[in-house]
């Protein structure tokens, strides 16, 4: 028996309609900073924190991208973090001007660049992560692979704010039997820890498109490892929009 004329035409407007749909459905992606230090006795529950988070899947809306920054200048208690570097400590710097702070401070975490609590509040991690879900992006960050461990990169913003776009690459399952400072005999876990940051450009007439080498270090576990670009407001800290793509070697 054929399908019915009015039948027929509705399958047909719905095929067109779920692309649209699924696109506007896709969970928004909201990047996490954790500063965090192994020389930090306050540390390890926030570290706790942003493992469970990487095993979250999207929920509220939201797709969690995260970033684990060791700060170095808690190195001088007697344990030096070995994924410390003064560049994390700078960028939280800068974080605590935006927010109008007296100075940086461990554990702390900053989402999107908009907001900032202790990085070990799980319900205050929560709350934000889904009110942040349901605010719009200011700008598209679309990735892909090309040969050659090339990464092609296209951000398309749709406001008229100035962003700086920055490439991070980030390692998962990591530990540190800490045998000194405030953590001394500890054993220490760690996720998303930033093995690499750094500036491609900016986003010009709400575009910027580029294609950039990622490559891996030796030491660092290939299959942990994930490719993150962000465009962020250098002014505000602001972060307009992100993406994420898991490395490909």
């Amino acid at each position: 028996m054929g399908m019915s004329q009015p039948l027929s035409m509705f399958l047909a407007l719905l095929a067109l309609l779920l692309p649209a749909w699924a696109q506007e459905a896709a969970p928004r992606p909201v990047v996490v900073e954790l500063f965090t230090s192994e020389g930090c006795s306050s540390c390890p529950p926030a570290d706790a924190l942003l493992i469970k988070l990487s095993q979250q899947p999207a929920q509220d809306g939201a797709q969690l991208i995260l970033l684990g920054e060791h700060v170095d200048y808690w190195n001088y208690l007697g344990w030096t973090d070995r994924f410390s570097s003064p560049q994390f400590s700078q960028r939280q710097s800068n974080y605590a001007k935006a927010f109008h702070l007296s100075g940086p401070y461990t554990p702390q975490m900053v989402m999107d660049g908009r907001a900032e609590f202790v990085g070990n509040d799980a319900s205050e991690a929560q709350q934000r992560i889904a009110e942040l879900a349901r605010q719009p992006e200011a700008a598209k960050v679309a990735l892909q692979w090309e040969a050659n461990n090339q990464l092609r990169v296209a951000v398309q913003s749709s406001g008229a704010e100035p962003a700086k776009v920055l490439l991070a690459i980030t390692e998962d399952g990591l530990s540190t039997q800490v045998g000194n400072g405030e953590n001394g005999g500890r054993t220490l876990h760690h996720a998303a820890v930033v093995r690499q940051l750094r500036e491609l450009g900016n986003v010009d007439k709400n575009k910027f498109e580029t294609e950039v080498q990622v490559s891996g270090q030796p030491g660092w576990n290939s299959d942990k490892l994930k490719v993150i670009v962000f465009a962020q407001d250098p002014q505000t800290q602001k972060i307009l929009g992100a993406g994420e793509i898991a490395y490909q070697h």
